[in-house]
């Protein structure tokens, strides 16, 4: 499934966040205050330097306080605590300058490897963004639709009594012509279904338990089933609908589809710049850790990496 994938790209914003002010700092002496992208607002000065609503947003986005996209409202409290945390780090990076710490030989070797964080960062940000398009994201939503199979779902109620004989009894009111709801408040156990009428919504009969996918696989609509064995007492159900289970909506399976999308262009991305490079690895095997399971001699050689087709639907989209 393709919500199950890595994805470097959910880190690009936190990578940024977490090496741009001390690299502004040390390479920035002078400065230039023009508005980092259009539209972008100055909200504060730091020894006349400009600090910019999208530098606090870009450390919000960093912090996990909002997702990439959202915005951030500047009269927030939210954001004023976050402008704070802003100034107190360019505060920190222009008093680390004055004691010429970014001149020690470790301090040059971490701002170089943050540099190429953000570079290399920078370089899956620009990828990923003409490739993981509006035509993209269609084509393989429209392609998976045509892959699915739909289930058929159903929706019924449901009245849980302790015994087979009071089982028996409320199958006989309702054959008489009592109302199945009333019913259900009155007599059924079920704390989550008795006072919405013993409405169970509709579903898959393979997300509920066997006793229920047994009794209801050829359950017809308006037919009344039971009273069968069920975990906590014996359940008399009428099905309600039957009908084809809906597809996905582009709009739900959209993340999936771009975290899919994403982590296989970074893929692809890695594996040319890889197949084009000499990359020497100058130590040798992982030692094994005492008591960790060992694989068998017999067992069979990993399959090939295959990146799996994303899944049409989600149990979260029903």
């Amino acid at each position: 499934m393709i919500g199950q994938k890595p994805s470097r790209f959910g880190g690009l914003a936190a990578l940024l966040a977490a090496c741009g002010l001390v690299l502004a700092a040390c390479g920035d002496r002078g400065g230039d205050e023009r508005p980092p992208q259009p539209g972008d607002e100055a909200v504060a000065r730091v020894d006349g330097r400009t600090v910019w609503a999208s530098d606090v947003k870009r450390e919000a986005v960093a912090q996990g306080l909002i997702g990439e996209g959202e915005p951030l409202d500047i009269s927030s409290d939210l954001f004023r605590r976050v402008l704070d945390e802003v100034i107190d780090q360019k505060l920190l990076a222009a008093e680390a300058l004055k004691r010429n710490l970014d001149e020690d030989p470790v301090a040059q070797r971490r701002l170089a490897a943050a540099r190429e964080r953000i570079l290399g960062d920078m370089l899956v940000e620009s990828v990923v963004s003409n490739a993981v398009n509006e035509n993209a994201i269609r084509g393989l939503y429209q392609e998976q639709l045509k892959l699915a199979r739909q289930s058929e779902e159903l929706r019924a109620r449901q009245i849980v009594v302790a015994t087979q004989e009071e089982g028996e009894a409320v199958r006989s009111l309702l054959g008489a012509g009592a109302s199945f709801e009333a019913l259900a408040m009155e007599r059924s156990t079920d704390a989550a279904t008795r006072f919405n009428g013993g409405d169970l919504g509709y579903f898959t009969t393979d997300v509920m338990p066997e006793a229920y996918e047994v009794a209801l696989r050829q359950a017809k609509a308006g037919e009344v089933v039971g009273p069968f064995e069920v975990e906590g007492g014996w359940a008399v159900v009428r099905v309600e609908d039957r009908r084809l289970e809906e597809p996905i909506t582009l709009e739900a399976a959209r993340p999936q589809i771009i975290r899919f999308l994403t982590y296989d262009q970074v893929r692809d991305l890695l594996e040319k710049l890889r197949g084009r490079s000499k990359v020497e690895t100058l130590i040798g095997a992982a030692e094994p850790v005492p008591g960790a399971p060992v694989e068998p001699a017999d067992a069979p050689p990993p399959p090939a990496a295959k990146t799996p087709a994303p899944a049409a639907k989600t149990p979260e989209a029903k």
